[in-house]
């Protein structure tokens, strides 16, 4: 991986991280496009820029984290699933990984959804509510919605903004509760791949691996600030069908890709 690399899949996960298109299915595309796919730094590296995203989120909506404790009680329940979920079921999860037909299909098919999503919440949305609005049972519901994220291609941004919107919540409030549950979410995804690539792989940090850590993570956060601010507004005049048309398409190219050989040789855990 050079500075190049790095730079490009910084941009990728910064656009893509806080939107419901799938932040896994580009960096595969991403990734297996400049040929550097197998490389065992590329799993960590991929993971460990979160970071950078995660650090847009409290910079942008600082003033909520540090309101009131009921806000890091919210935020602990919906998160409670997936850190229990996640440690039971790590090894199904890492086999569904290595299927970029699993990501593929997941894709369209959450793509499918979005399609209708507009319509259908729209009779059910309130449309002016906050994230104070969201009570613990509220809270924990959210979480295990975050729980089918863990399906490759889902996106954790999709799943939790769809729980979101089945409590009552408007779109924008929705959002804005999947960017704050992405915090120790990805915080925990982040600090556990770094463990795992020290302590399981015998992996070790080189001044060049560090030096790639350190400009993914600071792409990443101008890129994802970016984003989340246009996101919002996007969503607030345009609704979910655009992102739905999207990852059909994106779909469609990895399941293409795929037909003619591009992830031959691939090892699709790196994802």
């Amino acid at each position: 991986m050079n500075l190049f690399h790095a730079i490009i899949l910084a941009i990728i996960e910064g656009l893509t991280e806080f939107l419901p298109v799938s932040s896994t299915g580009h960096m595969i595309i991403g990734s297996t496009a400049m040929g550097i796919a197998s490389h065992p730094f590329v799993k960590v590296f991929t993971v460990a820029i979160q970071f950078g995203a995660i650090l847009s989120v409290v910079v942008l909506y600082w003033r909520r984290f540090f309101q009131n404790f009921n806000f890091y009680l919210r935020l602990a329940v919906a998160f409670l699933p997936a850190a229990v979920f996640g440690l039971v079921l790590k090894k199904y999860i890492d086999a569904l990984l290595e299927n970029i037909i699993v990501v593929a299909l997941a894709l369209i098919a959450g793509g499918v959804v979005f399609l209708f999503l507009d319509g259908y919440f729209e009779r059910r949305s309130k449309r002016n509510t906050s994230v104070d609005d969201i009570t613990l049972p509220k809270a924990l519901k959210i979480g295990f919605f975050q729980v089918v994220s863990m399906i490759p291609g889902v996106s954790r941004s999709a799943a939790t903004i769809i729980g979101g919107l089945t409590q009552g919540l408007s779109p924008a409030t929705a959002a804005e509760f999947s960017f704050f549950l992405a915090v120790p979410t990805m915080f925990a995804a982040t600090c556990k791949s770094l463990w795992d690539y020290v302590k399981d792989e015998g992996g070790t940090f080189s001044q060049h691996d560090m030096m790639m850590l350190a400009v993914g993570n600071i792409v990443g956060f101008v890129v994802a600030m970016i984003a989340i601010k246009a996101f919002i507004r996007f969503l607030t005049k345009n609704g979910f069908k655009v992102f739905g048309y999207y990852r059909i398409i994106v779909g469609v190219i990895i399941l293409i890709l795929w037909q003619f050989g591009y992830f031959d040789g691939v090892n699709m855990s790196n994802f």
